[in-house]
């Protein structure tokens, strides 16, 4: 009796006997939880080839190496977002600088005018890419949130479910020995289990990939920062 009962009680039996409106909190679970898997290994190369980039293209920009030279290193340097921030805004830069060498005698006695506009150009790019740069490595964060904030909720709603369908099922068969109540009542708690097992990785990610996402801005503040002062010297120049 006792193996029987125990094979009873075996998940893919209790989910293969639970109801319809259970079985489908499982199925809804079970596909928040691929596709929070897909996005946690996916943010987490992402995240890994940003620090892996950023790294070479410090060195690189902090060698001494000409910044055209850097400028075609970043093509190459996708994954970092210093680099496409750099690349953005020293592209910016030039065009900025290109356009000065063609004013006209008398533009050229309102210098400093052009080029206090030619930063704030040049700034303007920088912000734009540092903003693409932090929604991009943002993008289904938001997703892992919600699955964190939902899914046992959701698991909840497929217990009480089946705890209901549970009493009915005694009450119809006027039989409440504990053979008859357990496996009700276990079918009825997987979709608990179900929805704690989504919420928790995605949870755990999403709190670690904010705290990647504050380093991640933080970062590039610093760079952007550095490198408008390194252009400012040289518009003074």
């Amino acid at each position: 009796m006792n193996e029987t009962m125990n094979h009873n009680l075996s998940i893919w039996t209790l989910v293969l006997d639970a109801g319809i409106v259970v079985q489908i909190v499982l199925v809804l679970l079970l596909a928040l939880s691929v596709v929070s898997w897909a996005i946690i290994f996916n943010k987490w190369r992402a995240f890994k080839s940003a620090k892996q980039e950023d790294a070479k293209f410090s060195e690189l920009f902090w060698g001494g190496t000409d910044m055209q030279k850097v400028l075609s290193a970043t093509k190459k340097m996708e994954a970092s977002p210093q680099a496409m921030v750099f690349q953005q805004a020293f592209r910016e830069y030039v065009r900025a600088r290109q356009a000065a060498t063609k004013q006209t005698a008398q533009q050229q006695q309102e210098g400093e005018i052009t080029a206090a506009t030619g930063m704030l150009s040049v700034r303007h790019a920088m912000d734009t890419a540092w903003s693409k740069q932090m929604d991009k490595y943002g993008y289904h964060l938001s997703f892992l949130a919600t699955v964190g904030a939902t899914a046992p909720f959701i698991g909840l709603f497929g217990t009480v479910w089946g705890i209901i369908d549970a009493f009915q099922n005694i009450g119809i068969t006027q039989n409440t020995s504990l053979a008859t109540v357990a496996p009700g009542i276990a079918e009825a708690l997987v979709a608990t289990a179900f929805g704690l097992l989504a919420a928790i990785p995605a949870v755990i990610a999403y709190n670690t990939f904010s705290a990647k996402m504050k380093a991640l801005n933080t970062s590039l503040d610093d760079f952007t920062h550095e490198f408008m002062n390194i252009l400012a010297r040289h518009v003074r120049k």
